[in-house]
Order: structure tokens, then C-alpha cells, then sequence
């Protein structure tokens, strides 16, 4: 069945790069309105009901997985296809870098109505207020971030435990979202699915970081000055795993991220991340052809890591 996994894996990706997220009843959001369904139900301002809730739905979502391989456990064809359509189902880089591609086109064109209001499709931060120049700081910061959280970490997972880890994970990212920043409501109920997104992410995120520095120069880059950024500023962000991806990208881009970020109200000071001038329209394009390049990595390093699991096990056997 590993190798079935690993077709599946492969398909998945394809479908993603060839066509992006479907634009209705998308897995995702289909997962997301049961658990804002269930968050109606049972929330207390506690963080044992948000234990409990987080418990309830990455359990839901990776038995979804357990049983989606149980019931292809002799039949690699079927494993194939479900390995696919999950991972088709968590995969977001086609679609992340379509919506940089957007943005980079409405700004170039002076059209700020316009790009204010793509710039939720990227980030929750409130754009009533900013110009071209914050426009383009907050894209290039999303796509840094969303390369690890939309791709390399559900590929990470995906390689290591199959369709469950596939599913688990982007659970667990998708409750981060929903109730795992920082405001009165969730504080404490959103407490367990923003640590639980924290240790899902360690290593997918300075995987991240390392590839982009070693494709810098497919943006225009430097990866001895991406590697010299990522290392002195990657810590200083709030996030013990968005700081990586986003040093790592304003190293390799030669520009500077952080600064305030209002959240309808709720404003948070990012440290400056990178040596530059602040991102530009034109920086747009060259961020999404890096994310682009790191996907691909990704791919090919979920499948080896999921062959050379397989070997493993093998020689376990004998």
C-alpha cells in the first residue's frame, strides 16, 4: 500500500497544480461549518472545552482517515484514488499563488478597491486602511506563511501517516484559524488548537525555511543572505513557526517584513524580519514564483521520505 500512498500523493499534487480548489463545497469549508456548528454547542470560556472541542474534531477528522485506509487496505487502486482526493482536499498552493497573481494585478493597475478586497482571501488582517505599499507587505507575508501551512506541512504529515496525517493535519490548521488567535473570546477556549497547530508545524515550517533558502536564487536572491536572515531574525516573530518561513522569504526577496497588522481592531507589532526596502508590487510575482518552486520541492521530498519509510519497514520485516 506504500506504494499506492505515494501515487496518491503524487496525483493529489497534480490535481492541485492543474486546477486549484474547488470552487464549491470544498472539503475544508465543509469541515469548517460542522466545527463552527459544534463550537455553537459547547463553548465555554475555559480551556477544557476547548480541549475538548479541539479533541473532538482532529479526532473526528483523522478516524475519517483511519477508516478511509482501512477499507483500502487490499485494494491499491482505491488507496490510490483516496490518497489523491485528500490530498487534492488540504493542498492550497495553486490556489495561493493564483491569489497573489490577482493582487499583484490589481495593485499594478492602481486599483486599491479592488485589492483591498482580495486581501482576505490571504489574511485576516482588516484592509479598509491600507495602501499599496501594506497591500503588498501583507501579501507577501501570507504567501511566506500559507507555502508551509497549505502545502509543505499537509505534505509533511501526509508522507509520514498517509491519509490520516493528510486530514489530522488540516484540522488542526483549520481550527488554528478559526479560534486559535489571540482575543477575549478565544484566549482560552482557542488556547489548545493554537499549541496543537505550534507543535504540528515545528518541523514543516524551518522545512520550509530551508528550501526557500536554497531557491532563492530562482527569485532573483541570494541563499547565503536568505540563510544570514533567516538565522538572526527567524525567532523574533510571535509565532514559533511563521517567523521562519517569513525571515527566510525577506532574506531570499531582499526586503523587509513585520510592522503593525490591524485585525478589525485588534492591532499586533510584528519585529522587522530582513535587511530591504518594504516589498513592493513587483515583489509579489517573485514570492509566488519562489512558494511555487518550494511546492515542488516539497513533493519530491514527501515522496522520497515516503520511500525510504517504506524500505525501512521492509527490512524490519526481514
Amino acid at each position: 500500500m506504500d506504494g499506492a500512498t505515494v501515487a496518491g500523493l503524487l496525483a493529489g499534487a497534480a490535481i492541485d497544480a492543474a486546477v486549484g480548489d474547488p470552487r464549491r463545497g470544498h472539503p475544508v469549508a465543509v469541515f469548517g461549518s460542522r466545527a463552527a456548528a459544534l463550537e455553537k454547542r459547547i463553548y465555554r470560556d475555559s480551556r477544557w472545552a476547548g480541549l475538548a472541542y479541539t479533541t473532538v474534531c482532529v479526532g473526528a477528522a483523522t478516524a475519517a482517515g483511519l477508516l478511509a485506509e482501512r477499507m483500502t487496505r487490499a485494494r491499491p487502486i482505491a488507496r490510490t484514488a483516496v490518497t489523491a482526493a485528500a490530498t487534492w482536499a488540504v493542498l492550497g498552493g495553486t490556489t495561493l499563488g493564483r491569489e497573489g497573481t490577482l493582487m499583484a494585478h490589481s495593485l499594478q493597475e492602481g486599483d486599491l478597491v479592488a485589492a483591498r478586497a482580495r486581501l482576505p482571501h490571504l489574511c485576516g488582517r482588516d484592509p479598509s486602511g491600507l495602501d499599496a505599499a501594506e497591500l503588498a507587505r501583507g501579501t507577501v507575508e501570507s504567501i511566506a506563511e500559507n507555502t508551509s501551512d497549505a502545502v509543505v506541512a499537509p505534505l509533511v504529515w501526509g508522507a509520514v501517516f498517509g491519509v490520516p496525517g493528510l486530514l489530522g493535519y488540516r484540522a488542526v490548521n483549520t481550527l488554528d484559524a478559526m479560534v486559535g488567535h489571540r482575543s477575549p473570546r478565544y484566549e482560552r477556549f482557542g488556547w489548545a488548537s493554537a499549541r496543537l497547530d505550534d507543535v504540528a508545524n515545528y518541523v514543516p515550517a524551518r522545512l520550509t525555511a530551508l528550501l526557500t533558502v536554497g531557491l532563492a536564487g530562482l527569485a532573483g536572491g541570494s541563499p547565503r543572505r536568505a540563510a544570514a536572515v533567516l538565522a538572526r531574525d527567524g525567532h523574533r516573530h510571535p509565532s514559533p513557526n511563521s517567523g521562519r518561513c517569513e525571515a527566510a522569504f525577506a532574506g531570499a526577496l531582499g526586503v523587509r517584513l513585520g510592522g503593525a497588522n490591524d485585525y478589525g481592531g485588534r492591532v499586533e507589532r510584528r519585529p522587522e524580519l530582513g535587511d530591504g526596502p518594504r516589498p513592493a508590487v513587483s515583489d509579489i510575482p517573485r514570492s509566488v514564483r519562489l512558494a511555487r518552486a518550494v511546492s515542488y520541492a516539497s513533493v519530491g521530498l514527501a515522496v522520497a521520505a515516503r520511500l525510504a519509510l517504506t524500505r525501512s519497514r521492509r527490512r524490519d520485516r526481514r
